[in-house]
């Protein structure tokens, strides 16, 4: 059984381009919450801080997928209407 190997003038997949794109955003937060934690503030502050960065990164996310979805119906529309 042979197994095929990616030349190196192919593009990678948009899966692998995806989970690259995830894995650095988590490595981010990741790294931006460990700078908030660490850094010389109050407990209280920086929880505040925290909370208050975990709820902008929350709608941010949330505004993301709903433009993901509004994407992928138009297209799912478009594609219907030209195979119509």
């Amino acid at each position: 059984m042979e197994v095929d190997k990616m030349s190196n003038n192919e593009e990678p997949s948009n899966n692998n381009m995806l989970y690259l794109l995830a894995g650095v955003g988590i490595g981010a937060i990741i790294g931006a919450a460990a700078g908030l934690l660490f850094a010389p503030k109050a407990g209280s502050e920086t929880r505040a801080e925290l909370g208050d960065k975990l709820k902008e990164f929350k709608g941010k996310t949330e505004e993301w997928v709903n433009e993901q979805r509004t994407k992928r119906a138009s297209k799912k529309a478009l594609d219907e209407e030209v195979g119509a």
